[in-house]
């Protein structure tokens, strides 16, 4: 059985899409907290370069897995962080049938490794569990308005039918699981083609085109900057084994599109201007997370204010586009 070892007092993680944007600030993370990490990851979404860097440090072990999560996983550790699927609508309505394999075959094979080597698991879940919501903002205790049957159904449902099998390995086979939910998230080594809006909004602008605005500009996002994101994931995965219901992590600051943009093209300047497209189905009006949970149970809000976070993400941008 895996464990901690007493003696040389270290934690061997492994982190499933550990090559992406999300990953690879864990893995960052982690190192710095000691943990020997193995990094699991196809490639499909996820890029080594997100990665390069590790492979120099010399104060912890690293190891990388080139392996697709909807196989059986055969690798020791002490818990497992499960962030593999693609996560922006391009990438993930790209192979929605792909999609759907990697949330619920990836979640059942992660899970059963769990079981087998009594490794406690996480999983990144989504605040698309909500769907296009009718309550505002949305609590943990919010069941969710989601089309089964969409063009964004592969992920939302997927996503959903993951957190089933977590919580029935939790009731069932007594599996150490934890659940986040994930709002919308930004910062540096998001992909140039990712597709999210500030990612976006911003590449545009640094290329002085058009800003892509879709609908009317009105709906709005929660945008949580990625370092505070990644505090609270390792704090939930610290909490005690009884705790495991799904817990909302992400920052209710509120904008528009429209303020994002204006806020956006004020720091870059040129001459973008507001391009306005068809809004695409099932897009959620409003998205906002309810974070009282997080607050209550770990003591933690997000520190990091959006346009702080901007201007990280639009330096890492613009040295990209230099590259």
């Amino acid at each position: 059985m895996c464990g901690v070892n007493r003696y040389f007092n270290y934690t061997r993680t492994i982190v499933t899409g550990g090559a992406g944007f999300l990953g690879s600030h864990l893995i960052d993370y982690l190192i710095s907290r000691g943990h020997d990490i193995v990094c699991v990851d196809n490639l499909l979404t996820g890029s080594k370069n997100n990665i390069r860097h590790i492979y120099s440090h010399n104060r912890v072990s690293f190891e990388f897995i080139r392996h697709d999560v909807t196989q059986p996983l055969n690798v020791q550790g002490d818990e497992i962080y499960n962030l593999a699927c693609p996560a922006s609508p391009p990438q993930y309505q790209h192979n929605p049938v792909y999609t759907l394999k990697t949330s619920v075959l990836g979640a059942l094979n992660v899970l059963e490794l769990a079981r087998e080597t009594n490794a406690r698991i996480l999983q990144a879940s989504t605040s698309e569990v909500y769907g296009d919501p009718v309550l505002h903002p949305q609590p943990e205790s919010y069941w969710g308005n989601v089309n089964p049957v969409g063009i964004r159904s592969c992920y939302d449902e997927g996503k959903r039918a993951a957190e089933t099998l977590f919580m029935d390995y939790r009731r069932h086979f007594g599996v150490n699981t934890k659940l986040v939910r994930i709002f919308n998230t930004y910062g540096p080594r998001m992909n140039i083609n990712d597709g999210r809006v500030i990612s976006n909004f911003i590449v545009q602008a640094l290329r002085g085109q058009n800003i892509t605005i879709y609908g009317d500009g009105s709906q709005s996002r929660s945008f949580c900057y990625v370092s505070d994101l990644i505090e609270v994931m390792h704090q939930v995965m610290n909490t005690e084994p009884e705790f495991g219901d799904p817990i909302n992590i992400g920052n209710p600051g509120e904008f528009t599109m429209l303020e994002l943009a204006d806020k956006i093209i004020t720091k870059i300047g040129g001459t973008s201007k507001l391009e306005f497209q068809p809004l695409p189905q099932d897009d959620p009006k409003q998205r906002q997370p309810d974070i009282g949970l997080a607050k209550s149970k770990l003591n933690w809000s997000p520190k990091v204010t959006l346009d702080d976070g901007l201007d990280e993400t639009i330096a890492y941008f613009r040295e990209a586009l230099e590259a």
